[in-house]
């Protein structure tokens, strides 16, 4: 699936073969997967896990924002 991390600032992430994300959600943490469903949620300050195929896993560190999954694609506007 696609994944956009942005901040005010610059762009934290850009790609195209995530196959899981790992999100501190406001009520507690969940995860995103493939062709997973539409989604609208607010993020709590925290870590954001991402896991590609054949590599270790990246992590990005944010203070709270907003993701939408639509269509196969994750965009999250992180603080």
């Amino acid at each position: 699936m696609k994944l956009n991390i942005i901040t005010p600032d610059n762009v934290l992430y850009a790609g195209d073969n995530v196959y899981l994300v790992q999100l501190p959600g406001f009520d507690g943490s969940f995860e995103i997967m493939n062709q997973h469903a539409p989604l609208i949620s607010i993020l709590r300050k925290g870590k954001i896990k991402v896991e590609i195929k054949g590599e270790n896993p990246l992590f990005f560190e944010v203070n709270g924002g907003v993701i939408e999954v639509l269509e196969n694609h994750v965009l999250i506007l992180a603080e």
